[in-house]
């Protein structure tokens, strides 16, 4: 991030370079607020019965940075306001918080969401829990200028907006997920500069959907009463009420349903006012909300099954409570780990709350998967450490082969980051080793600002590496990366929704030269795959530091019938840098100054 938008989108100019990320400033805990009732989290669960002694305790408090509120809560909005006055541009900062709703109904709210906050409804469905008012964001603290409102998240509420229309105007890392809009969402800033793009999932929106200066958008699994306009790439599967198929103009890829989800687990209280954890259960050819006709289909653990760690926690402890058979809630704050966090077990769930953040030190991975079925990763940041990682983030071991479609494992709000924060260094970042793995919705980014930014100083070489048969990726947002941002070497893989941006930084053209080709394709599928399909895929280039640099293609894949791409794009900002084609030789170069995109409609 972040992106220049088309000369003709109302109400916005082409940009010059942005400015430096703003100051960021570590966020205290709000003890001071947390200290009320509503706060209060249900208390340590005793060791079950043989639990042997020096057992880690499951459940417990969740933390000063989670603000549990009720409708009888005094001064809810002097709460929330307090939480966004820090973290409204607290970009690289350390604060990280949660706001938990429990059902009812609460008026005259506005829940202005900074940086690493989420907002959440602790009901089994979104109607549960009722805000008479909104959940917004808005771009104030970036003059006007959302294509940098990262790391938030709204979940699990129904939403009545004071003005009939809600506003939502993000950009990556940021999901609105099983969100009930009676009204109208807008997904732009207040003057409708520029956005970058976004994320629905299992969610109803009454009325329509805004994107207007948004490029590009991803919506799964939902229903909506219209959506008003396109930029350069929007992209619905299994969503009711869903404009058709019309790419490239307008510049929609419509799915009727999408292969195989299954949902983000949730945190919610059961009748006793404890807290629980819902698993979804898998769907296949999905379409539609999950949560429509009551009680949804899956399954739930009480509390006391996870682990409830705190920042500080190190890491030889949470493998301990992994050992001993308990799920991970991890609760929002900064964990560093000097050995990775080994998922070993069949089941396994790892969920954080506010973007609890991950990051491995001297070296190591920060969390490993095993070649089982049915792990649940979901809600965390990790963040790369100073000295270089090999990978960040392995789901499953080298070599994994074991057939997982009846439980995959999912990852899902995980996001992963190089630089930005401080130097921070990774060979690649994610690998998905096992089969059937779902990935939906990351944003896997080497910095383009903040601190601890360069061409060699955060040196990522590749982004996303996909080794592991039939995976599906529902969101897959991947950028900067020194070479390859996304390399695919399983078979029968497939992507609905790809946003991408080829790093900024490089010097010149020798510094991304790949043998005899110019440039590394933001998405390679390896010579040996023989099937593999994607839906709904962009790349851009911006060079600022020399724009003379040239891009062979964005998309390189074998040439044969059973690797498909279908509606493709690729787009250079105001010129900075040029593709040659679209896909291997196939697609029109981009067109000099102009920011207009190039596509291909159908591969081969």
């Amino acid at each position: 991030m972040p992106h220049t938008p088309p000369s003709d989108t109302p109400a916005v100019r082409r940009r010059s370079v942005l400015a430096a990320a703003a100051t960021a400033a570590a966020a205290p805990t709000l003890a001071a607020l947390t200290a009320a009732p509503a706060s209060a989290a249900p208390a340590p669960a005793a060791a079950a019965p043989g639990v042997r002694r020096g057992a880690l305790a499951g459940g417990g408090d969740l933390g000063p940075n989670v603000l549990v509120f009720d409708p009888s809560t005094p001064d809810v909005q002097a709460r929330l306001d307090e939480v966004f006055r820090r973290q409204e541009s607290a970009q690289f900062g350390a604060g990280r918080y949660a706001l938990l709703f429990k059902p009812g109904v609460y008026h005259g709210l506005n829940a202005q969401l900074g940086f690493y906050t989420s907002i959440a409804g602790l009901g089994l469905s979104p109607d549960d829990t009722t805000i008479n008012g909104d959940v917004t964001v808005d771009a104030g603290w970036f003059g006007g200028n959302a294509t940098q409102n990262f790391w938030r998240s709204a979940e699990n509420l129904a939403l009545v907006p004071v003005s009939g229309t809600n506003r939502w105007a993000v950009a990556q890392a940021a999901p609105f997920r099983r969100m009930h809009v009676r009204g109208g969402l807008n997904l732009a800033p207040s003057g409708y500069g520029w956005a970058s793009g976004g994320y629905i999932a299992d969610s109803r929106v009454d009325g329509e959907v805004g994107p207007y200066s948004q490029q590009q958008w991803y919506t799964r699994d939902s229903a909506i009463g219209g959506w008003l306009n396109g930029v350069w790439n929007m992209v619905f599967s299994g969503v009711e009420g869903a404009p058709a198929q019309s790419f490239p103009n307008p510049p929609y890829t419509t799915l009727d349903t999408t292969p195989v989800s299954r949902e983000k687990p949730f945190l919610y209280v059961d009748g006793g006012g404890g807290f629980r954890v819902f698993l979804p259960a898998k769907r296949t050819n999905a379409r539609g909300v999950t949560w429509g006709n009551g009680t949804p289909r899956g399954s739930s653990r009480p509390l006391s099954r996870f682990y409830v760690a705190r920042p500080g926690v190190s890491a030889a402890t949470l493998n301990q409570a992994l050992a001993q058979g308990l799920d991970l809630l991890l609760t929002p704050g900064i964990y560093h780990l000097d050995q990775p966090i080994r998922v070993n077990r069949a089941g396994t769930v790892v969920l954080g709350l506010g973007y609890a953040t991950l990051i491995p030190d001297n070296g190591v991975t920060a969390l490993k998967v095993a070649d089982v079925d049915g792990v649940r990763l979901a809600g965390f940041l990790v963040d790369a450490g100073p000295v270089n990682s090999p990978t960040l983030l392995e789901v499953g071991p080298p070599g994994a082969s074991r057939d997982h479609s009846a439980d995959p494992t999912t990852v899902q709000d995980v996001f992963v980051r190089i630089g930005g924060a401080g130097a921070g260094r990774a060979t690649t970042s994610m690998v998905i080793n096992n089969r059937h793995t779902i990935v939906d919705h990351t944003w896997v980014w080497r910095a383009d600002h903040g601190e601890g930014v360069g061409w060699e100083t955060n040196r990522a070489d590749y982004g996303v590496v996909v080794n592991g048969h039939d995976v599906l990726a529902t969101g897959l947002f991947v950028e900067h990366f020194n070479k390859y941002d996304v390399q695919w070497y399983g078979q029968r893989g497939r992507t609905i929704f790809f946003q991408n941006e080829k790093a900024y930084d490089a010097p010149n053209q020798a510094a991304v030269q790949n043998g005899s080709v110019k440039g590394y394709a933001a998405y390679k599928v390896g010579d040996k795959v023989t099937a593999h399909e994607g839906w709904g895929l962009g790349s851009y280039c911006y060079y600022n530091v020399d724009p003379t640099i040239v891009q062979h293609h964005g998309f390189a894949a074998p040439n044969t019938p059973g690797v498909k791409f279908h509606d493709l794009l690729v787009v250079s900002l105001g010129g900075n840098g040029q593709y040659e084609h679209v896909v291997n030789e196939t697609g029109a170069p981009t067109s000099g100054t102009s920011t207009v995109p190039s596509t291909v409609v159908s591969y081969p």
